[in-house]
């Protein structure tokens, strides 16, 4: 099979390490791909928004399956020209993609049929919005962007002239653009934050793995939101009652919520979870793989992807058994100096001996042999153990063998996980 994976992150090349593995998969190309994934596909400088060009690459090179790994060209209906190319996809089309592409939408959609979520407000005008903060006694809060913001349009406002700050940065500002258009503002949940991913075609939920993101770019949570700075899987918190009590009132709720709806979601859905004295509430959904979950997923999961993919594009999810193995895995983000602000590009990296571990690249760049930082979270070091402890160490390990100019990654990914245990 000739596949196509649209994306250029550490997700993706997680995600074609996994396909690889399928005897059926033949030429992997990915649109843009990275420095490191050119080791284990073809890289095609076609950016993964500019879906028309992606639609003529497919057609042009007799794609068998594409898969649409990244929020944006999923939003933008990536995935409604490629299969009206007649090219098959992963992915959800830009109906069901809007669950991500608007907050808003998303809120209403989880009020409407009843999803447990935070208390929230919509605001279209600044000026509502910032009488709204002012007249407010209840803090922190959660001022969100309602649109696409590289997972850095939320922000947790401990006092009311942070909350000020923030809806002046998202409305008027416009520090992410059109997304900051209209604002959520909801109540601050507090409890063990999960990751679940599970696979869907609309109709059977798979969950996979849970993971537990870290999100701040300091140790101990502390600094600015990132897009990730590492993951571990399983979390702790995550239990087997957890498990049944979000598939009753979260999982199955949220499918044929869409299903009600006419967007009825063929793809990863990604539920963030805060487990909350309540029971377990939704922070938020994304419309596909999460960065960097995926790189502590999938080297758990002992089903073929190639053909969970396949069965969810054609509605056959039923029909398969998927596996995890019960191991555990950690990710260690290694991310420019500076990140998430200003962070210098084009910095040689070296690598010394990483056996033992997997290095998925997410912003670097091939030139003459050699690779350059090209991002702000370069690589994902990735290790799987019997306990969480080993896989740990095992990431560790490897990192300290890695090194470029004003590498920074944290020292206590998992750490809370352990304490937990």
């Amino acid at each position: 099979m000739r596949i196509m994976v649209v994306g250029g992150g550490g997700r993706e090349h997680a995600i074609i390490k996994k396909l690889r593995e399928n005897p059926k998969a033949g030429k992997i190309y990915a649109l843009p791909g990275n420095g490191g994934i050119a080791s284990d596909a073809e890289c095609v400088a076609i950016g993964a928004t500019e879906i028309e060009k992606i639609r003529d690459f497919a057609v042009n090179n007799e794609i068998d399956f594409a898969v649409v790994a990244p929020d944006d060209p999923l939003v933008l209906g990536c995935v409604d020209l490629l299969e009206a190319a007649g090219v098959p996809c992963f992915g959800p089309n830009k109906a069901a993609a809007i669950i991500e592409g608007s907050k808003v939408f998303s809120k209403n959609l989880m009020k409407k049929y009843g999803i447990p979520t935070a208390d929230y407000n919509v605001f279209e005008s600044a000026g509502e919005a910032l009488k709204f903060a002012e007249d407010s006694v209840s803090f922190p809060m959660v001022v969100k962007a309602d649109g696409l913001a590289l997972g850095k349009g939320v922000i947790i406002a401990e006092t009311k002239s942070e909350a000020l700050d923030a809806i002046r940065s998202i409305m008027l500002d416009k520090a992410f653009g059109e997304s900051g258009s209209r604002i959520v503002i909801e109540e601050f949940l507090t409890g063990p934050e999960v990751s679940v991913l599970a696979f869907t075609d609309g109709n059977t939920v798979v969950p996979m793995v849970s993971a537990m993101d870290h999100k701040r770019a300091l140790d101990g949570d502390r600094g600015l939101n990132t897009g990730g700075m590492g993951t571990i899987a399983p979390n702790p918190y995550y239990t087997d009652e957890i498990n049944r009590r979000c598939m009753e009132e979260i999982f199955v709720p949220t499918i044929k919520a869409m299903n009600a709806e006419g967007r009825s979601f063929r793809g990863c859905l990604f539920f963030g979870l805060m487990l909350t004295p309540m029971g377990p509430r939704v922070i938020e959904y994304n419309c596909r793989f999460g960065d960097p979950e995926t790189q502590v997923v999938l080297p758990l999961l002992k089903t073929d992807l190639l053909d969970i993919f396949i069965a969810v594009r054609n509605g056959k999810l039923g029909d398969m058994e998927i596996e995890f193995s019960s191991e555990s895995a950690c990710c260690v983000v290694m991310a420019s100096g500076g990140y998430p602000q200003s962070y210098a590009k084009g910095k040689e990296i070296t690598f010394g001996d990483t056996k033992g571990a997997t290095v998925y690249h997410a912003g670097t760049r091939l030139e003459n042999g050699k690779i350059y930082t090209n991002g702000g979270r370069v690589l994902g070091v990735t290790a799987t153990g019997g306990t969480l402890s080993n896989a740990i160490e095992k990431a560790y390990d490897a990192v300290r063998t890695i090194s470029f100019e004003g590498a920074h990654y944290r020292r206590d990914i998992g750490k809370r996980a352990l304490e937990a245990k």
